[in-house]
């Protein structure tokens, strides 16, 4: 079963910018439609982006429209999310799945990661 590892997280000022990237283990991700999610504290899971692993689709929750940019990058096998304008409210443990597309709404079903943390300072 392939896993996702991610990584690229860490502490920024307001404003500042982080750039994530989701790799795998034990397979490849260029066969999977990739989405990335977040939790912070005391609150659930939510989707921030996605991207359709076979005609460049892609899909961004409201927050992060204009401040968020998800790639696909198969050559390093790599998907990335480039983050921009990063707010205190954006602090969050970040983290990649595989998804299923439904209409632009992405649904996890792969195991969960560890995920990689993102602090933004005020």
């Amino acid at each position: 079963q392939v896993e996702f590892v991610e990584s690229g997280g860490g502490l920024v000022h307001t404003g500042g910018s982080l750039r994530l990237s989701c790799e795998s283990r034990g397979g490849t991700l260029a066969y999977y439609a990739i989405g990335w999610f977040r939790q912070a504290p005391g609150k659930g899971r939510e989707a921030v982006a996605c991207a359709k692993d076979n005609d460049g689709q892609t899909s961004y929750a409201d927050f992060a429209k204009g401040r968020f940019t998800i790639t696909r990058d198969n050559s390093k096998d790599t998907v990335q999310l480039q983050m921009d304008s990063l707010e205190p409210e954006d602090a969050a443990i970040y983290y990649c799945a595989a998804v299923h597309w439904k209409g632009g709404r992405c649904v996890p079903f792969s195991v969960w990661g560890q995920g990689t943390q993102v602090t933004v300072s005020s």
